[in-house]
């Protein structure tokens, strides 16, 4: 099989952020050695059910954040993975990190952890934005945890932005933007904010309190990201991602090319032999699941031939250079053409899609538009 990704979620935060919709928890030490003991269930659960053939080329610790765990539990978990699953050589090993978790000394335990890539969470420069956020750090602290990381020969480096959010103007989004790449990452990931009606954010908005930016305004700030992050560099290879040429985060491009990952942790979800399951989202229900001895798998989909063919080109054209006719013929085994010729044709038409030289591609003005284009394919 092709080498695959491995991700594991950790379900812990220092506290939770006012835009956050992603399951986490605040640490404390007993709840977080019960994640460490379901997670061993887990991990012995999946070695039972296959023949340990897999070899990893990424790993992925997101969450949550997994640097508010401390040392130790941080180190059993590496030596978990690290003692049960196959790596390739050279394999990217990448731990997401905020600011206000991160030190010097974290940094040389990540480096003889094995970590080789670090995404840490920027989300905005001006104190009153963070504030705004619910972030728990300052600009000051974003400086201190990449200079660590540099330090310690950490150097591929990913810093998170957030744009469209309440009082924020294109100029704030241009000034952050300048300063993030003035901190030398190599990549720089740019989202604009939704939000759910129960997060904290979600209910001012919803309130009247605060009003989130226009659409017309957000999409100014997506241009302008593309516009500045590419003048100083970066290349922008998918919608909300800009790298230096060969940073792109290998495992992300490995959801978007359609090959297999494993994910582990409560909400993880995975793809493997055609089946996309998830795990129980809620902590205390996947570990329950686990002490029992059962999956703590809740919900399983088999991808039908048109369910893949329709990911293959939903998360294929959120890439810059898109689906090439050859690989999608190759994958499926028919013309991409024979499959969604009346689509490809109205979106092109309406100048949403183009060719070059066999790779079919999303134009630069669907850009801003890009999810309203890729539901065609659903």
């Amino acid at each position: 099989m092709s080498p695959a990704g491995l991700y594991l979620h950790v379900p812990f935060c220092l506290h939770k952020c006012a835009y956050c919709d992603f399951v986490s928890y605040p640490y404390f030490s007993a709840l977080a050695q019960a994640y460490l003991e379901g997670l061993r269930c887990e991990v012995s659960w999946w070695r039972r059910l296959q023949d340990n053939s897999a070899r990893f080329a990424t790993l992925y610790l997101g969450g949550g954040t997994p640097t508010c765990l401390p040392f130790a539990f941080l180190e059993e978990i590496f030596n978990l993975l690290r003692q049960s699953f196959s790596f390739l050589p050279r394999a990217e090993v990448t731990i997401e990190a905020n600011p206000e978790t991160f030190s010097a000394e974290l940094a040389r335990r990540l480096k003889d952890w094995g970590v080789n890539r670090v995404s840490i969470g920027m989300q905005a420069l001006r104190p009153e934005h963070l504030r705004l956020l619910g972030r728990g750090h300052t600009f000051k602290e974003v400086v201190a945890a990449v200079d660590a990381c540099h330090r310690v020969g950490l150097t591929n480096i990913n810093l998170d932005l957030i744009y469209g959010f309440p009082g924020q103007s294109l100029a704030d989004w241009r000034e952050a933007l300048r300063v993030a790449v003035e901190l030398g990452p190599t990549h720089i990931s740019t989202y604009a904010l939704e939000l759910e009606e129960h997060t904290p954010l979600g209910r001012q908005v919803a309130a009247g309190k605060i009003s989130l930016a226009e659409e017309e305004a957000v999409r100014a700030m997506y241009l302008e990201a593309i516009d500045v992050l590419e003048s100083r560099g970066y290349r922008h290879y998918e919608l909300s991602n800009f790298a230096r040429p060969g940073r792109e985060c290998r495992h992300n491009l490995g959801y978007w090319r359609l090959l297999p990952y494993l994910g582990l942790g409560p909400a993880a979800h995975s793809f493997w032999a055609g089946k996309r399951w998830a795990n129980a989202p809620a902590l205390p229900t996947y570990l329950d699941l686990l002490s029992r001895g059962l999956s703590p798998v809740v919900e399983e989909t088999v991808l039908s031939s048109e369910d893949a063919r329709s990911e293959a080109m939903i998360l294929g054209l959120r890439l810059r250079r898109g689906v090439h006719r050859s690989w999608f013929a190759a994958r499926f085994g028919v013309v991409l053409e024979e499959v969604y010729g009346p689509v490809l044709q109205r979106l092109q038409q309406q100048g949403l899609l183009e060719w070059e030289g066999g790779w079919l591609r999303l134009s630069r003005e669907a850009l801003p538009v890009a999810n309203q284009a890729l539901l065609h394919f659903v």
